[in-house]
C-alpha cells in the first residue's frame, strides 16, 4: 500500500508497445502528491559553491540553447520494499536546457549537486519540507537536463511542470520534479530521500540508488502454431547486449532462446526492442532476461529487476494476445 498522500498510476505492460511512450501511458509517482506551480511566477535558484548565484525564470531558461534526448524514465519502486519489482517505465523524448549551461553560467565548483523540489509532505510518517536528492556533479554536468518538454509538448503538471531535472541513465527518484533549486556542495545532504531511503546494500556498504539496473519488460506474447512469439523492451545504464527468452512449462523450461535485438530507440539510455520465438508445446509461461555490456544479468527472481514472467495461456483474447 502506498503511504498517505502518495499519487500512483501505472499502465499494464501491453500498453507499452510503442517505441516512444505516450505521456498518458507513462507511469506516475508523487510521494507528496502533485505540486501545482504557475509557469509565470516559477523561479529556479542556483546557489551554494558558485561564483555567481542565479535566479532564472522559465523564459530565461528556454532562451538558452536547448537539447533533445530520448531516454527511459524508470521508477526504482517503493523505497520501503526495495526488492519488489514494479515494472514502471517508459521511453520519452525530453527537451530542455543542459544543466552544464546553467552551472557554467553560475561558475559552479563542487562535488555534488543538491536538487530540491517544490513538493512537500509526509512519507512513512516523516514530514519533509521539500523533496531533495543529491547527485554527483560530474554526472549531472555531463548529461543532466532541465527538462521543460516531453514528446514535443510542454511538461505536464503531473510530471513536474514547469521544469524537472532529468539525468539519463538514473532512476526516476533522482529526476526531481517541480524543480525549485540547484545547490552545489562538497558533501552529501542529510535527508529522508538522500541518505535514509532509496539506498541499496553493495557488499557491506549502503549506496544511494542511482544507475538503472539492466532489465527487460515483456509487452506481447502470441501463439503462432507450434511456437510462441515474444516481444518487449530491454534497457539499463549500460548498453544492453543480449536478451534471452525461456518457455516455462511443467519442467520449468528446457533452455534459453537468444532474442533478436533492434537498435535503441534514441540515445544510449533509451530502450531497445527484443523479439524471440520459442517452442509452444507445453508452454504455460515465458520469461525474459537481459544482459548488459558490463556482464550484469537480470536475476531470475528475488530482486526488483527480476525476470518478467508472463502467462501465455490465460486469459486469451480473440486476437490471440495474452494479458500480461
Amino acid at each position: 500500500m502506498a503511504p498517505a498522500g502518495t499519487i500512483k498510476r501505472q499502465r499494464p505492460p501491453e500498453a507499452l508497445g510503442a517505441p516512444v511512450t505516450a505521456v498518458d501511458d507513462l507511469y506516475l509517482i508523487g510521494h507528496f502528491g502533485i505540486a501545482h506551480l504557475s509557469p509565470e511566477t516559477w523561479r529556479l535558484r542556483v546557489d551554494g559553491r558558485v561564483r555567481r548565484p542565479l535566479e532564472l525564470d522559465l523564459d530565461a531558461l528556454r532562451a538558452m540553447p536547448g537539447t533533445t534526448v530520448t531516454a527511459v524514465l524508470e521508477c526504482f519502486g517503493n523505497p520501503l520494499l526495495p526488492r519488489e519489482p514494479t515494472r514502471r517505465a517508459g521511453n520519452v523524448v525530453w527537451r530542455g536546457t543542459p544543466v552544464s549551461a546553467v552551472l557554467d553560467l553560475a561558475g559552479a565548483d563542487g562535488e555534488l549537486l543538491w536538487a530540491q523540489g517544490y513538493d512537500s509532505g509526509v512519507f512513512d510518517g516523516r514530514a519533509c519540507t521539500e523533496y531533495l536528492k543529491d547527485l554527483p556533479l560530474a554526472v549531472v554536468r555531463e548529461r543532466g537536463l532541465l527538462a521543460y518538454e516531453m514528446n514535443g509538448e510542454p511538461l505536464t503538471v503531473e510530471h513536474g511542470a514547469p521544469v524537472r531535472l532529468f539525468v539519463p541513465g538514473y532512476f526516476g527518484t533522482n529526476n526531481v520534479k517541480w524543480l525549485r533549486s540547484l545547490t552545489v556542495a562538497d558533501h552529501r545532504a542529510e535527508h529522508l530521500f538522500t541518505t535514509e531511503l532509496y539506498q541499496r546494500l553493495v557488499g557491506s556498504e549502503l549506496r544511494p540508488v542511482r544507475d538503472l539496473d539492466v532489465t527487460s519488460l515483456v509487452t506481447d506474447v502470441r501463439r503462432d502454431g507450434p511456437t510462441v512469439r515474444v516481444e518487449g523492451w530491454a534497457w539499463g545504464s549500460s548498453e544492453v547486449v543480449g536478451v534471452e527468452v525461456q518457455a516455462l512449462g511443467d519442467d520449468d523450461g528446457e533452455g534459453w532462446v537468444r532474442a533478436e535485438l533492434a537498435a535503441p530507440v534514441g540515445g544510449p539510455y533509451s530502450w531497445r526492442r527484443f523479439r524471440a520465438t520459442v517452442p509452444s508445446a507445453g508452454t504455460a509461461r515465458v520469461r525474459a532476461r537481459a544482459r548488459d555490456a558490463t556482464g550484469a544479468r537480470q536475476p531470475l527472481e528475488g530482486d526488483r529487476n527480476a525476470c518478467h514472467v508472463v502467462d501465455v495461456d490465460e486469459p486469451p483474447d480473440p486476437g490471440g494476445r495474452r494479458n500480461l
